[in-house]
């Protein structure tokens, strides 16, 4: 039906500016200066100041306490997993085990497009010649899709865990996506004796390979034990020239 002469009829316009800028971002890093961590968390969470938000988790050795901050706010937040098929058993346990206890009501398993996986790594051994390749497939790629719907993402790194994450800020522009999603970093200023005691505090189960020395832990075989004095995050990917699975990829933070 035509509008009626002498009206103006509204028209529809796509959306193509970036979801956020580097403005926002330094906006948002001003906003929560000196603010504690759960005020920060509460701020985007309740007052929807980063749009729609998820967290990315490992479930690995220091999960639990991002995941427990959030869930004291809204156990709601869609937690995405990276189950790339070659996790060791002991974290597809404490993610199930972990996901109860907190309460977590909104799990989301990501895997690898099994086309791409069969055509690109259908031996599974590409991790043992290319684990830039090997990730590409199993993480980057399948996390890239999950969060298309997402305006932001919360992460799990801390500034003690390797030089390539110790100038990051709070609230970032993710690099690796054309349309400016946020990328926050809650527990970037924790120190290791703050991640311990908030453990202990609120009786937080441990992964059960930490016991066994391995302070970082990834996929089963790009990951060994550290020994004492070593980066915590130096039984990753150990003999290669490699320090990030590509979701947080080096050219995020030059590695000093």
């Amino acid at each position: 039906m035509n509008a009626p002469a002498g009206t103006l009829r509204a028209v529809d316009r796509l959306k193509t500016g970036p979801r956020f800028t580097p403005h926002d971002a330094v906006r948002l890093n001003n906003m929560f200066r000196g603010a504690d961590t759960l005020a920060m968390l509460e701020g985007v969470l309740k007052d929807g100041l980063a749009g729609e938000v998820a967290v990315v988790s490992s479930f690995g050795a220091e999960s639990a306490v991002l995941l427990h901050l959030i869930g004291t706010i809204d156990r709601q937040v869609p937690v995405l997993f990276l189950d790339t098929g070659k996790h060791f058993s002991e974290t597809i346990a404490y993610r199930d085990a972990l996901t109860q206890q907190l309460g977590l009501t909104d799990l989301r398993i990501l895997t690898p497009d099994p086309t791409e996986l069969a055509e690109r790594d259908g031996n599974g051994l590409r991790w043992s010649f290319d684990p830039d390749g090997c990730c590409e497939i199993r993480k980057v790629r399948p996390l890239a899709k999950a969060l298309a719907q997402f305006d932001a993402s919360f992460t799990g790194r801390k500034s003690f865990q390797a030089a390539t994450r110790a100038n990051l800020p709070r609230f970032e522009i993710d690099t690796s996506d054309a349309e400016g999603r946020l990328k926050i970093n809650p527990l970037i200023d924790w120190t290791s004796s703050q991640i311990a005691a908030y453990f202990i505090l609120h009786d937080l189960p441990q992964h059960p390979l930490i016991a066994q020395g391995y302070p970082s832990i990834g996929c089963s075989p790009c990951t060994r034990p550290v020994a004492p004095g070593e980066d915590a995050r130096s039984g990753r990917w150990a003999g290669w020239d490699k320090v990030e699975c590509g979701i947080h990829g080096p050219r995020e933070e030059p590695f000093l």
